[in-house]
């Protein structure tokens, strides 16, 4: 039987032997609220959007943290068509989390097929990658490889694109 919830992932992360390091901090929901958290932890940080295409599909995009999406540009990078934000219940049903606590890690949740995940591939290249473990009062560092290894695990064919995006001014 496939585990699920952070429990579920701690014993895939210990099966799989992925070393990560834990990080336990105040609740955050934005990338924003994030910055004062993060300075304490090293590696890339990360943002996470939840997706959903005019043809119904579901998609979970994890970019760096400073990165500006173009949502406008994002359907032709990842092919799909075009996005909006998904819905907090669609995101409860499929990935089993709440806004605030989006992660490629949720994935664990989903049935293989459900949503797709795309990684950033300067993210996919990182040898630490600082990602929430299902709830937004805590982050693991673990590696873009591993998170790949993980996804793939878990039955989902993670893709890995070059994200269309502005760094902030």
């Amino acid at each position: 039987m496939k585990h699920r919830g952070e429990a579920g992932l701690l014993a895939d992360l210990s099966a799989l032997a992925i070393p990560f390091a834990a990080h336990e901090h105040a609740a955050v929901f934005t990338v924003e609220e994030s910055r004062a958290v993060d300075a304490d932890i090293p590696g890339a940080h990360t943002k996470n959007l939840f997706l959903k295409d005019t043809g119904g599909a579901f998609w979970l995009l994890t970019v760096p943290a400073a990165a500006r999406v173009d949502l406008k540009a994002l359907p032709e990078s990842i092919g799909c068509k075009r996005v909006s934000f998904g819905k907090p219940a669609d995101m409860d049903r499929l990935l089993g989390i709440t806004p605030g606590s989006v992660t490629p890690l949720a994935m664990i949740n989903a049935e293989p097929g459900s949503v797709s995940v795309v990684l950033d591939a300067r993210l996919a290249a990182q040898g630490r990658v600082n990602v929430h473990p299902l709830r937004n009062t805590a982050t693991l560092g673990l590696s873009g490889a591993h998170i790949l290894d993980l996804l793939r695990h878990w039955g989902h064919g993670p893709r890995i694109a070059e994200i269309p995006a502005s760094e902030p001014q």
